[in-house]
């Protein structure tokens, strides 16, 4: 088992920045692929950026990139996704899932565990 939990997430104004973690417990965290996902009401679950388990080689949605850094610290058990030039569109409740795949999907349902969420509010 492996335990998720969410923190940093906030009310900022359009163009301000916001920094997302990810602690995990139970398991050996650095086996697992970890991405943040994020959801809208009324939209279904959507990749947001995915971290290789060893190499670290990272995978972002085509809207978030150049503006959203995810990066992980294996010995702190720690994920992280810095947020930078948030949108009103970025606003959606943020999860962090850990995925014991050998590759990094972009697909909800590839990962084993999921946080609680942090809800990240942009306002225009």
């Amino acid at each position: 088992q492996v335990q998720l939990v969410e923190s940093g997430g906030g009310l900022v104004q359009a163009g301000g920045s916001l920094r997302l973690s990810c602690a995990a417990s139970g398991r050996t965290f650095s086996l697992y692929v970890m991405s943040w996902f994020r959801q809208a009401p009324g939209k279904e679950r959507e990749f947001v950026a995915g971290i290789k388990r060893i190499s670290g080689m990272t995978y972002y949605q085509d809207s978030v990139k150049g503006r959203f850094t995810i990066s992980r610290d294996n010995a702190g058990n720690t994920v992280y996704l810095g947020m930078n030039s948030l949108k009103h569109e970025d606003t959606a409740v943020y999860y962090c899932g850990a995925s014991s795949s050998l590759v990094l999907a972009n697909h909800p349902n590839a990962y084993d565990y999921w946080g609680q969420g942090t809800q990240v509010t942009v306002s225009s």
